[in-house]
């Protein structure tokens, strides 16, 4: 696959630069996909091409964020197993499925689907911590949870990070920190798994994906160790400010559009 530069020199320092507070987002509260995804689109790239664009990118964000809460022992993955084989599936099946859609399609959905999550993560707000941290993690709803995320990630992606967090807290006793490694986890996870098959199937712009890589893992650095220090009273905040700036932002888009 050949490393040919596709846009002009400006769009991938922009796209860097929204890399960036994208990769520091999603390290703290998910959604970073909320921003590359609509940058992406808007530089001009097909659907197919800034579905796995992204997905390269956002692998980076994943890795580092992941290993941070790993490392500072908020993320046990003997405890997550059957999460973590859920996900792979779902992501692997989820990006097949996109790789078969019409483009047409994908143009259609992604806004759609981007803005739904914006709703929903809006109106449904952000669970209440736990009154036992330390209880023991059920098993019970990994496999669903795992497979239903990941395939939703390997088909779209925008927003599941956020989704991740919020399920987790809803269906686990963990607060919102622990929450946010399970998240930042299972979303390299999903992403290694449906990049391999947009890699596969040649939907990968290299030079676009790594630079904004790069910008998204040290983004990522300090989004993760913000999130850790700062605690679920600083991720909070972050979290409805971003859900509430993206919905705001596509509905002017979409909804009446406007760039």
């Amino acid at each position: 696959m050949p490393f040919e530069l596709s846009v002009d020199l400006t769009t991938l320092a922009i796209l860097a630069a929204v890399a960036f507070v994208a990769g520091f987002i999603d390290a703290i509260a998910g959604g970073g996909g909320l921003l590359t995804t609509p940058a992406l689109l808007t530089a001009g790239l097909p659907p197919h091409l800034v579905l796995g664009t992204n997905k390269l990118s956002s692998t980076f964000g994943a890795a580092t964020a992941s290993f941070t809460f790993y490392r500072r022992k908020l993320f046990h993955p003997r405890e997550w197993k059957l999460a973590i084989f859920g996900t792979l599936a779902g992501a692997l099946i989820g990006a097949v499925v996109a790789h078969y859609m019409p483009a047409e399609w994908l143009n259609k959905m992604l806004p759609v689907i981007v803005f739904g999550c914006g709703i929903y993560l809006l109106f449904g707000g952000t669970p209440k911590t736990p009154i036992d941290n330390d209880a023991p993690i059920k098993k019970k709803w990994q496999l669903p949870q795992g497979f239903g995320l990941g395939f939703y990630d390997g088909v779209a992606g925008p927003g599941t990070g956020a989704f991740w967090t919020v399920s987790t807290m809803l269906m686990y006793p963990v607060d919102l920190v622990k929450a946010s490694g399970v998240a930042r986890s299972m979303n390299f996870v999903s992403n290694i798994a449906a990049l391999s098959v947009f890699i596969f199937s040649g939907h990968v712009d290299w030079v676009i994906g790594l630079t904004m890589g790069f910008a998204v893992m040290i983004g990522a650095f300090f989004g993760a160790r913000s999130a850790i220090s700062g605690g679920a009273k600083f991720i909070r905040p972050v979290f409805i400010t971003v859900v509430l700036g993206l919905t705001v932002r596509l509905a002017w888009q979409h909804w009446f559009g406007m760039a």
